[in-house]
């Protein structure tokens, strides 16, 4: 292995810790802090059986009082509130998705945005039926651009991009009555169904959670991601930097945070800007740095190589470094303690969407049709605050690793080509993978997603689960937070195939990647669905045969819900380390854990101990490579 080694755990604790320290001398304020305050949690909101949807209440239930004002039992909140959370997940990504199908509505040839990957926006519009020949790039980008912005209010019919499944897998959703129709409708019936006095027959109401969450996977996530790709260029593998070591002390530092790349693309369009660099020159400094946390960090990576300074949990961390100019945020798992925070700082927090508003932070607000305007603007406002440092509060941990990101679909085919010697042709497509689950050499493979949440030790769980994982010659493709961990980690750095069983070891040798592949962003888990549905089609497997599982160790937002109900409802058994507020009823968790497997083929395991989730893992793909008989 040379002189490649993990980052640990306690290696990160004690950079937070010495960053704490230097938040401690200006009465910072941090996560950790807050968590003792709030703990213990309240038991019924973790069991779920607490309503507050009428005025009646609120009701909570109890031995005592096992029915709330309404009649309503146990069974009946805890899938209510299971619902509602799905409908808020879908909600988040999906409304995203649409702001990528408006920004590209607004592309121009001399606009701000503009068509960075033709070639996928003809198969798309060929895929939904568009006539493409002849027509000017732009004109089809507009077509196509009202057509994905119809999917969220289109009056009949169902979800487009759904063709895009196995036969077996659509049969499957028209069946059981899942099968999404208009995006916003299923948002809307979901919020309708939970309305006082409606549903609260667990079957009905985990029943729409389904498929409110595949309107949010096969509509408004997968909007989303295919559309950045025509918009920004489909990700191809590329080296990039992980952790806080990345911020440099004598460069300009903005750290863009978020989920939406039509913002964080423009601020790295402009700290390349020349004008800019030698601005940031005049001010003092030697350059600008970009770097990201959450899932802005991500989109920008896979793109353009971007350094990732962290995941979910360190959004706080850039801040404390003292090194940090500004934080520019979009939408989604932000936290509202960056405005004091900043404050304690000289750090410019700069919030620039009307549905993310915070206080103590300097509104700039972004659209596509001012984006470079208010870009340059941001990126000039960093450079000015350069000089405001306070130089006894800088410190950045000197701790990074590299990373290889951006394994779309595309690419993911791409490397395969590059080391197929088949005689037949197989190129651009999965069947060099399918051969080697077949063999055995890999065993299959985990689609590891997910937050950081406080009630999980940060990052062990998605560190721990990987490392055991690959040794068990286990693949990993990885995204949000969970693939910003293992980035940190290192095991996103090639030299990682050293830690892995002798078969994905070779393979990894062969192809030339790291055992945990990066997919991406948490709204491109809808990745991982086109993934599985060529794996399908390739082995003739159906997707609940494969031997992939999805699991997210550490989740805690209504996206992560909505998005585990898409990929169960796909037919990936999905494992969670995190409970789901489903455990005051034991309808609703014997159907979220067993019943809906008759439905879809797939259901949840959740076990928060973290060796026994793994375990779980594994004996679960090995189940199914023997039934396939392999």
């Amino acid at each position: 292995m040379g002189d490649f080694k993990l980052t640990t755990i306690e290696e990160f604790e004690a950079a937070t810790n010495r960053l704490l320290e230097t938040g401690a001398k200006v009465g910072a304020d941090a996560y950790q802090y807050r968590v003792k305050n709030q703990t213990p949690h309240c038991k019924f909101g973790e069991q779920g059986v607490c309503c507050r949807i009428c005025t009646m209440g609120p009701c909570r239930i109890t031995p005592k009082a096992p029915r709330g004002i309404c009649g309503c039992d146990a069974h009946g909140i805890v899938g209510r509130n299971y619902l509602r959370f799905t409908a808020g997940g879908a909600a988040t990504h999906s409304d995203h998705g649409r702001e990528i199908c408006h920004t590209l509505y607004c592309t121009a040839p001399d606009g701000n945005y503009k068509v960075k990957d033709p070639e996928k926006l003809i198969r798309i519009a060929k895929e939904w039926g568009v006539e493409t020949e002849g027509k000017d790039i732009y004109d089809l980008a507009h077509e196509v651009a009202v057509l994905a912005l119809g999917e969220y209010g289109k009056v009949f019919g169902h979800q487009n991009f759904i063709k895009r499944a196995p036969k077996h897998t659509q049969e499957i959703w028209a069946r059981e009555e899942i099968e999404p129709r208009a995006i916003d409708r299923e948002v809307s019936c979901a919020m309708h169904m939970t309305h006082m006095g409606c549903s609260s027959k667990p079957e009905a109401l985990i029943r729409q959670s389904l498929r409110a969450g595949l309107a949010d996977g096969w509509g408004g996530s997968m909007a989303g991601t295919e559309f950045s790709d025509v918009l920004f260029g489909t990700p191809m593998p590329i080296d990039t930097e992980a952790n806080l070591g990345v911020m440099v002390e004598e460069n300009v530092n903005i750290v863009v945070h978020g989920h939406d790349p039509s913002l964080s693309e423009m601020i790295c369009e402009y700290a390349d800007d020349p004008e800019m660099i030698a601005y940031a020159k005049e001010m003092g400094a030697k350059g600008i740095t970009v770097s990201g946390v959450c899932c802005t960090s991500n989109e920008v990576a896979m793109r353009r190589g971007i350094p990732m300074a962290g995941n979910f949990l360190q959004q706080e961390n850039v801040i404390l470094t003292g090194a940090c100019e500004a934080i520019v945020v979009d939408v989604q798992c932000i936290f509202p303690a960056i405005g004091p925070l900043a404050k304690c700082f000289h750090t410019k927090f700069v919030t620039t969407s009307p549905i993310a508003q915070m206080p103590e932070s300097d509104y700039i607000r972004f659209s596509p049709e001012n984006a470079g305007e208010n870009a340059k603007a941001i990126v000039k406002m960093a450079i000015e605050n350069f000089k405001n440092r306070k130089p006894e509060l800088v410190h950045i941990p000197q701790m990074k690793q590299k990373a290889t990101v951006g394994y779309s679909v595309e690419a993911i085919k791409k490397t395969l080509d590059t080391v197929t010697n088949s005689q037949v042709d197989i190129t651009g497509t999965l069947k060099p993978l399918v051969e080697c689950v077949k063999s055995g050499v890999i065993r299959g493979a985990v689609a590891m997603v997910g937050c950081n949440n406080p009630k999980v030790r940060p990052d062990t769980a998605h560190i721990g689960l990987m490392k055991k994982l690959i040794e068990n010659d286990i693949i990993i493709v990885a995204s949000g937070c969970s693939a910003q961990a293992a980035a940190k980690a290192g095991l996103m750095d090639k030299r990682a195939r050293d830690l892995c069983g002798a078969g994905l070891k070779r393979v990894c040798q062969l192809a030339d990647i790291p055992p945990v592949l990066h997919m991406g962003s948490c709204v491109d888990i809808s990745r991982m669905m086109i993934l599985v549905s060529d794996l399908s089609k390739d082995s003739g497997w159906n997707i609940s045969e494969l031997p992939v599982v999805g699991c997210a160790p550490e989740w805690m937002s209504e996206k992560a819900v909505s998005i585990g109900n898409y990929v169960v409802a796909t037919g990936l058994d999905t494992f969670l380390g995190v409970d789901p507020y489903a455990s005051g009823s034991s309808e609703v968790e014997g159907l979220l854990q067993g019943g809906i497997r008759d439905w879809v083929e797939a259901c949840y395991t959740v076990e928060t101990d973290i060796d026994k989730l793994v375990d779980k893992m594994i004996d679960r793909i090995e189940e199914k490579r023997t039934a396939l008989g392999i």
